[in-house]
């Protein structure tokens, strides 16, 4: 790929301390970087190039981590607080007084205030945080649109004309000359500095690559991501500078192939739990792993793995010795490292998943990732900042699946009609487009989100992988439904892409355990909350202005009668109606989530029949408030797509909103969810004391 503009220090996307690299390293992966230039400059020649080529509770609340370290911020001021581009003078200086803190605040008030900037987790406290959200963020300067325009059409290109994902799904195994082309594109290195031979692309860049790859072929898909997204990331996060140079190279030109090991034969979604052990050596000079990891994407390819093992960790205070999670690099060439034959999958069949083996291996103790002991925290990390890439690439997956069934639609006669005059048509097309628009307008804002350096994103990017994986399940299905008997053959491609889709609501955390993280991590931040306001009440005089506030608002939500929350002057005009809607939901959701603690506590935990729907509701509001950001920046800035944009928007927010509504009452005052809930559990106790059904046939045998 062509190397990336230089930008002012401010403006350059940075992974930890890119000017202490060794000059040398600048001069990798020219080739690449030629190819794709001459590409950009002569229109396609690259397409010649490519074909001459040869305690479930607590362990959910750590699931999340930390924020990964984010990028520099692109050259755009990041927005103040509560912006309300459409709200007059007098009224913005109005709104900007009630969204500071009260001045009798505590000093601990404060500080709760600026810890997070999330909506995410401003949602669950009932307040309406709006940095990260509003405006629809625009990151990327000219210089780097206009390098990203110029990877577009060739990636695309490539896409349409040399890779074949039928043949790749056919065969079990990605083209040689795909690969091929893939590395002269510096696909495999885009997010690597271009010091160290990589392409130097930010999150937003990234993503709009990512989505172009997820549109045409999800198997190639996986077998990039798997290398970028998971399986070299924690160097590109938490790599000595050592370790960088070392590795990044070979790895950005696809000389060598990188594997997340983390799954084991007893530990999937419970990571803690894995069993693979890497022992010290007498002399600290090397640990010895021995264990294996299952369903490694790239497990038969890589000659680098991040691989994550247990270490006894002496602690400092008292002597004791306890096992904790490390992360290594390990290199196939250390010796001891095997793989079993490739797993034969229901879908991504292109992608290499194979079961990997550390027999004795000595790794160097250079080859730690981070530090001894704090693997799990390396792992949460990588697995939070690639969440973002799923979403988009799952938004080019809908696009291109929405393309076959508008097709279908309009040349299909039945009835003497073309079938798109239909109502039950027209609401399937409608409803697909509704998803696809959420998704995409949710992995743009988290990506963007990241480039402007936010720290706190953990709940937003998993709300994303959640809600992408469930809306391209939905809209391939209803596209076959559209096509009728077409869509279920092969030749059209798209049972094919319902195969692909199905792994992506279990891998890389399965939806059940994000949602479960989603409502958990959101309460924990509210029921800290709970806790300081419990602490002013021992000292009401020196917070009284924080406890009358807190009060009032309580006061009034319990009353029905909202604590004041608006949009107005944040959104467009337009959308006022849907803000609203927005902002009654948060506050019901707000209410419920209260209630909740209050009731539950600590064991809150334990509640997953709760969980689950507060999760739900949670990431509706979250779609509402990303669609009425996007939706209104399209309107202010008279974008052709507007009113339509406009439509979507409002579509989705009065379902949204009626969703909220219905699972909100029902968890605050429906006599029967407890009895529901009860049901539940027993029906699914005596399923497992059975074996299976219960029931016995109708007819008696």
């Amino acid at each position: 790929m062509p190397r990336r503009p230089e930008a002012p220090p401010t403006a350059r996307c940075i992974v930890e301390n890119e000017s202490e690299v060794d000059p040398g390293f600048r001069r990798q992966n020219q080739s690449a970087r030629s190819a794709l230039r001459a590409a950009a400059k002569e229109g396609g020649s690259e397409m010649q190039a490519a074909r001459r080529a040869p305690s479930v509770g607590r362990q959910l609340l750590r699931l999340g981590g930390g924020s990964a370290r984010p990028c520099a911020i692109l050259g755009h001021p990041r927005p103040g607080p509560a912006q309300r581009p459409y709200a007059s003078g007098a009224a913005q200086a109005v709104l900007d007084k009630s969204d500071s803190l009260p001045s009798e605040a505590s000093t601990g008030e404060k500080a709760a205030k600026a810890e997070s900037k999330s909506f995410a987790v401003g949602m669950f406290k009932g307040q309406l945080t709006t940095e990260q959200v509003f405006p629809y963020p625009s990151v990327l300067n000219e210089e780097q649109t206009q390098f990203l325009k110029e990877l577009v059409g060739p990636v695309s290109r490539f896409f349409e004309e040399v890779n074949d994902p039928a043949k790749n799904d056919m065969l079990e195994k990605v083209e040689e000359a795909t690969i091929q082309g893939l590395k002269e594109l510096g696909a495999f290195g885009l997010q690597v500095p271009s010091e160290l031979g990589g392409v130097g692309l930010c999150n937003t860049q990234y993503a709009r690559l990512v989505e172009i790859v997820g549109m045409h072929d999800l198997g190639v898909g996986i077998t990039l991501g798997a290398h970028q997204s998971i399986g070299f990331k924690g160097i590109l996060l938490f790599g000595t500078k050592a370790q960088k140079e070392k590795y990044l190279p070979k790895l950005a030109s696809g000389e060598t192939i990188a594997a997340f090991c983390l799954t084991e034969p007893s530990s999937g979604s419970d990571a803690a739990s894995i069993r693979t052990s890497a022992v010290p050596s007498p002399c600290g000079k090397y640990f010895t792993l021995n264990g294996s990891k299952i369903w490694i994407s790239n497990g038969g390819l890589a000659e680098i793995f991040t691989v994550f093992a247990k270490t006894p960790v002496t602690d400092a205070a008292t002597g004791a010795v306890k096992e904790k999670i490390t992360a290594f690099v390990v290199e196939r060439s250390f010796g001891g490292v095997t793989h079993g034959p490739p797993e034969k999958k229901m879908g991504i069949k292109a992608s290499n998943t194979a079961e990997v083996y550390f027999d004795g291996v000595r790794v160097p103790s250079e080859n730690v990732l981070g530090e001894v002991g704090g693997g799990f925290k390396v792992a949460m990390h990588i697995l939070n900042n690639g969440r973002f890439g799923m979403a988009a690439a799952l938004a080019g997956t809908m696009k291109g699946i929405i393309a076959k069934a508008v097709d279908h639609a309009a040349n299909r006669t039945q009835f003497g009609e073309k079938i798109h005059n239909f109502g039950l048509i027209q609401e399937k097309l409608a409803r697909m487009a509704m998803l696809q628009y959420v998704t995409e307008s949710m992995a743009y804002m988290v990506s963007a989100n990241m480039d402007q350096g936010s720290k706190d994103f953990q709940i937003e990017a998993a709300i994303s992988k959640i809600f992408g994986s469930e809306a391209a399940w939905q809209v391939t299905d209803e596209c076959i439904q559209i096509m009728g008997g077409m869509g279920f053959m092969k030749e059209p491609g798209v049972e094919r892409v319902l195969r692909d889709l199905r792994i992506f609501r279990i891998f890389e955390g399965t939806n059940d355990i994000l949602r479960l993280f989603v409502a958990l991590q959101g309460c924990m931040d509210k029921g800290k909350e709970l806790s300081g306001l419990g602490k002013a009440l021992k000292n009401p005089l020196g917070n009284a202005g924080l406890l009358l506030g807190e009060a009032g608002k309580q006061l009034r939500r319990r009353a029905g009668l909202g604590s004041g929350l608006s949009l107005s002057g944040v959104i467009h005009p337009d959308l006022n109606r849907s803000g609203e809607l927005a902002t009654q939901a948060l506050e019901q959701f707000a209410t419920v989530v209260e209630a909740k603690l209050i009731k539950h506590k600590k064991d809150i935990v334990n509640e997953q029949f709760v969980l689950q729907r507060l999760a739900d509701s949670a990431i509706d509001l979250y779609a509402m408030v990303v669609v009425l950001s996007r939706a209104s920046r399209s309107l202010s800035e008279g974008h052709p797509t507007a009113q339509h944009e406009k439509m979507l928007c409002d579509s989705w927010c009065i379902e949204a909103a009626a969703r909220i509504q219905k699972n909100m009452a029902a968890l605050q005052s429906d006599p029967h969810q407890q009895e529901l809930f009860r049901n539940f559990k027993s029906i699914s106790k005596a399923l497992v004391e059975q074996g299976g059904v219960v029931t016995s046939n109708p007819l008696g045998f």
